[in-house]
């Protein structure tokens, strides 16, 4: 069975930094594109990021680059989105999703894991 798992969310402060995992199981993600995406309450799902199969390619949307880095191990078979500089507005449930191919962003993605939650708040 092919799962994806986020973690690392939580509650952190404005300014602060977090850093969520996405772990895969029942597969080997090296030959998957990543991506990942973020739904604030009342809103749309949105794209944060992407990192092709080897991590030679990455893609931010505006707001986070800067800010956000995505990486791979596929050693750990687990991506990485690593969150500085939070804001309020950055309070939301990300997401990762998984498709196997090669190009970032892709066209669409096959996987979804379940969520985790990231509140920025003082």
């Amino acid at each position: 069975q092919l799962q994806l798992v986020e973690s690392g969310g939580g509650l952190v402060q404005p300014g602060g930094s977090l850093r969520l995992s996405c772990a895969a199981s029942g597969f080997t993600l090296e030959h998957y594109v990543i991506g990942w995406f973020r739904q604030a309450p009342g809103k749309e799902r949105e794209g944060v990021s992407c990192i092709n199969h080897s991590g030679g390619s990455t893609n931010y949307a505006d707001s986070e680059k800067g800010r956000f880095t995505i990486s791979r191990d596929n050693a750990k078979n687990t991506v990485y989105l690593q969150m500085n500089t939070l804001k309020p507005e950055d309070t939301a449930i990300y997401y990762c999703a998984a498709v196997y191919g090669s190009s970032c962003p892709p066209t669409r993605y096959d996987y979804w894991g379940q969520g985790t939650q990231v509140t920025v708040s003082s």
